[in-house]
């Protein structure tokens, strides 16, 4: 077993490690603005740094090669620890936030939910504001890393249908990978700054740009005000579509755009179903809000798709309580908020791709009750599809909604109303951000819920951002026996 764990504990130092580096880096930044946060951060560095180094040295080994079990393992806690450390800043703040509030904005920050239990946030120090959007920015580098490299290689949900040659973890493979690692950051780093360029130019000051664009970037939607993107001019907001949009796409096929200007993103079925879905619900969210009169119809198409790409993107930006626009509104916001983006991107939600994958597997079916014996291929992106990963899709979507109905149930048995236990489950399994109703809903926020709803919410946000098997898995005997 200390074989087995040793170098999954190494690896999980060296991250402990960079989570100390940013700690410090905002620490200098507290010294640079005078604001009475430093000595928090550097407490925070002191005690992750120390854990870090422990880890590393304790486990450091010659050469090794991780398999599967250890990478189950290892992505598993990895998200666990960079949380629980990402919490420390928040817990010694003068904000005097609880254990269970610190890892729950920390949680929610590192899987970029969005969802907070903060309030009056333009009052925090600049310090802790920017260390909520570092986590957030660092975790949707990490969704990308591990949404194109490690899902696919430990075949979870359906996402070996993106398999790559980056995803072969055998020594040949070891300088694809690098290369692919290196593109998917430069080109992360690369819409970060442009996303800051474009708030800036928009009328952003330079800090509100910054914060904004790595909440974008990685859709993982703090802001830096209680009212969100509320407070900010329409032309801002179509940036921010934008940056929602391009975020929400696979990086992969990004890469391959502006590299080789190759015109395969925009012929890939996923791409292509993603856009039509924004399109659609789009247009209907604008011709709702236009015939209750609430908006002029450029403002309505505005406010419409920015919050529509929001929730779909799972970005969890609100330039509006869109609870107040009637029932059709609720009622469609709450089905897409399970659709999510494009696999390989650093959007949550189910993924576009399930769904096709689903409804490709209906229709087959019909076809076969209507002539029994005839072979029907199933193909996605012009090939075929396997069997079993059209399988596993459909068994992740079962998965997905028993544990849905099981955190729903436990949050109404401690005292939650039906809207915000079904919401807040929902929310938290797809990443989105705010619930819907009076208390999470896109004006409120989750600080009212009981202490138990929060550590459980805690735990939904970082199953939903795993995949949920990557996660389960860690639970069942086989697992450890080996």
């Amino acid at each position: 077993m200390v074989r087995f764990l040793r170098p999954v504990l190494f690896v999980c130092g060296i991250l402990t490690l960079i989570m100390a580096g940013l700690m410090l880096a905002v620490a200098a930044f507290s010294w640079w603005r005078q604001d009475p946060e430093m000595e928090v951060f550097l407490i925070s560095f002191g005690i992750t740094l120390g854990c870090g180094l422990l880890l590393v040295m304790g486990c450091r080994d010659r050469g090794f090669h991780l398999v599967a079990r250890q990478l189950y393992l290892l992505t598993s806690l990895s998200w666990v620890l960079m949380s629980l450390f990402g919490a420390l800043p928040l817990f010694f703040s003068h904000f005097q936030l609880s254990a269970e509030d610190a890892v729950f904005e920390a949680v929610s920050g590192i899987t970029t939910t969005g969802s907070t239990v903060l309030s009056g946030i333009e009052h925090l120090a600049p310090s802790l504001l920017l260390w909520r959007s570092l986590l957030q920015w660092l975790g949707g580098l990490g969704v990308i890393g591990m949404a194109v490299s490690i899902l696919p290689f430990l075949r979870v949900g359906g996402m070996r249908l993106f398999h790559t040659e980056s995803s072969d973890w055998s020594d040949k493979s070891i300088p694809r990978v690098q290369s692919l690692a290196r593109l998917l950051v430069l080109t992360y780093l690369t819409l970060s700054v442009c996303c800051t360029l474009c708030y800036w130019l928009a009328g952003m000051s330079l800090f509100d740009a910054v914060n904004h664009a790595m909440a974008t970037v990685s859709t993982g939607g703090f802001a830096t005000d209680d009212r969100s993107m509320g407070r900010f001019s329409l032309g801002v907001l179509w940036v921010s579509i934008l940056f929602m949009v391009l975020s929400a796409l696979p990086f992969t096929l990004l890469i391959g755009f502006f590299r080789r200007r190759s015109l395969e993103l925009f012929r890939n079925q996923q791409v292509l179903g993603f856009f039509a879905i924004i399109a659609a619900v789009s247009l209907l969210l604008t011709a709702d809000l236009i015939e209750l009169q609430l908006f002029a119809p450029f403002e309505a198409f505005t406010q419409a798709t920015f919050n529509l790409v929001s929730v779909i993107s799972t970005t969890g930006f609100a330039s509006a309580d869109y609870t107040q626009w009637g029932t059709f509104s609720i009622a469609l916001f709450f089905v897409v908020m399970f659709i999510g983006g494009c696999s390989g991107s650093t959007s949550g939600g189910m993924k576009v791709f399930r769904f096709q994958l689903s409804y490709l597997f209906l229709r087959s079916q019909i076809r076969k009750l209507i002539h029994p014996s005839g072979v029907f291929v199933t193909q996605y992106n012009g090939r075929p599809v396997q069997d079993d990963i059209i399988l596993s899709a459909v068994a992740f979507s079962f998965l997905f909604f028993v544990t849905l109905a099981v955190t729903t149930l436990l949050l109404a048995l401690m005292g939650l109303d039906l809207m915000t236990s079904l919401t807040a489950a929902a929310t938290a399994l797809t990443n989105v951000g705010p619930g819907l109703g009076d208390i999470i809903g896109p004006a409120g926020n989750f600080a009212s819920l009981p202490v138990a709803a929060k550590w459980l919410l805690s735990f939904a946000m970082l199953m939903g951002r795993l995949e949920l098997l990557t996660l389960m898995v860690l639970f069942t005997p086989m697992f450890w026996r080996g």
